[in-house]
């Protein structure tokens, strides 16, 4: 099998779609260069593999993805692509117990591994004379991990601490969380990635064999490999990955998920909580949509960005305690929007209704040509620098959509590049408008609300010094 060389030349004069004054080509030619040391080929097992060799580092980054996560997951087992994460560092055929750890330890390597809704992620940073140990560490995992019942055990009760640590103890988290799965029960997107308890707790060793069997295949994975690679790179792919066998059976296609948007509000009564905030988020696309590009620029112009509307808006005194930009685009769904926490003279209402005003302003004017332009100057300089380090560009090469697999690191500036100031007002009336909207207001005891209604009745300069004390 012979190595296809990406040849993006032709790709290299991007054309700008503003007026001259910006034309981000220059900017933009470290990614097509990156992007023209891919090294990319599709296994006869259906492996993609992709390779970039860069010699100064002195270690190589592995990223290993596999197309699972908590979508796949049927009612009764939830959090199983987590709780196999998991299991994947407790041993394998050939290298049993801690083996993986204890050699991977051994030479310095850095492991871990996520799981999301649409993926499961195992990476390494290795030194490159460690890189065949990985290998056969890797393979030998990925095909013949060791599900005994002991090994089970052990990984459910740390998955469990894991949910009672970061979901179950937070104020707030486990509730609104249930909350908002609830309006999308019905889709594969409606339970959370670490599961439910009851399905951790009796998850089965069958159970969790036939999903290895089901999900855990070559053609269902991306291998990317990134730094200063080996002369015999060619050779050590093929000795552990080649053979391992593409299943007789096709993958099964996920179901087309079809969400028709809709006004939701709630409110979360929490007595742990410390103090009133609210969750608000437009209901957006996938990754993969059209619109996403524009839809990102728009949630940044509005939210995220430096210098983004409701930062400029509070500037020197501002109406919020503190607000935290929240945006997710999964396979086929997505959401923008942020957390907030007003003031101890705001209320809540009045904080949602002036976040309200600002899309207004978008869907009424757009923004200029100057703002777009240093939105797409800044969404290219942060994609630049993300892809300094060998692991983080080994990482997006193994998240590569099959749509984007000639130009992986280039496709979203690309789409970014072509959005114009009339998309985003588009996007904003459609998929900020009322008909989109999701408020979940997130409410502490009633003796901190009592209080709080207090102080939002005193005098402002009264207010700011007793929060002020308070804080």
């Amino acid at each position: 099998m012979k190595w296809n060389w990406m040849l993006v030349g032709s790709a290299l004069v991007i054309k700008p779609v503003l007026a001259d004054s910006c034309n981000l080509t220059a900017q933009a030619m470290p990614l097509y260069q990156l992007e023209q040391s891919i090294a990319h080929k599709v296994l006869d097992n259906g492996l993609n593999v992709r390779l970039i060799n860069r010699p100064s580092k002195k270690t190589v980054s592995v990223v290993s993805q596999f197309n699972v996560g908590s979508k796949n997951e049927v009612e009764g087992q939830t959090g199983y692509a987590h709780l196999f994460e998991h299991l994947m560092f407790e041993g394998s055929k050939h290298a049993p117990g801690d083996s993986f750890s204890q050699q991977m330890d051994a030479v310095g390597a850095d492991t871990n591994a996520t799981t999301w809704f649409d993926r499961t992620n195992y990476f390494e940073t290795i030194p490159t004379f460690a890189l065949e140990l990985a290998f056969f560490l890797d393979s030998d995992r990925l095909r013949f991990p060791d599900l005994t019942k002991k090994t089970i055990a052990i990984q459910k009760q740390a998955v469990l601490q894991e949910r009672t640590l970061m979901l179950e103890s937070q104020p707030y988290l486990e509730p609104a969380s249930e909350f908002l799965f609830q309006q999308i029960r019905d889709t594969p997107y409606g339970h959370s990635v670490i599961g439910s308890r009851k399905d951790i707790q009796s998850a089965t060793q069958a159970e969790l064999q036939a999903f290895h069997q089901k999900y855990y295949r070559p053609d269902n994975m991306q291998l990317s490999i990134v730094g200063a690679l080996p002369d015999n790179i060619d050779e050590l792919v093929t000795e552990y990955f080649a053979h391992w066998p593409k299943p007789d059976s096709e993958s099964t296609p996920q179901p087309e998920v079809n969400i028709q948007p809709r006004a939701i509000s709630g409110e979360i009564v929490d007595d742990r909580g410390p103090w009133p905030a609210s969750l608000l988020f437009w209901q957006t696309v996938g990754r993969s949509h059209p619109d996403k590009a524009a839809i990102q620029l728009l949630q940044a112009h509005l939210f995220s960005d430096k210098s983004a509307e409701l930062q400029l808006n509070n500037l020197h005194d501002p109406e919020y305690m503190l607000y935290y930009p929240l945006a997710q685009s999964l396979s086929e769904i997505g959401v923008a929007g942020l957390a907030i926490a007003p003031r101890a003279r705001t209320q809540l209402d009045a904080q949602v209704k002036s976040i309200t005003s600002l899309i207004h302003q978008v869907q009424k004017n757009s923004i200029d040509e100057q703002r777009l332009c240093y939105l797409k100057s800044v969404y290219l300089n942060g994609r630049i620098n993300l892809l300094q380090d060998n692991l983080t560009i080994a990482k997006v090469l193994s998240d590569t959509q099959s749509s984007q697999s000639q130009n992986p690191l280039t496709a979203s500036w690309q789409q970014v590049n072509q959005v114009s100031v009339a998309d985003i007002r588009r996007v904003a009336n459609i998929y900020f408008s009322p008909a989109h909207s999701i408020r979940l207001d997130l409410l502490p005891p009633w003796y901190i609300r009592w209080a709080k209604s207090v102080l939002e009745l005193l005098p402002k300069r009264t207010t700011d010094s007793l929060e002020e004390d308070a804080l």
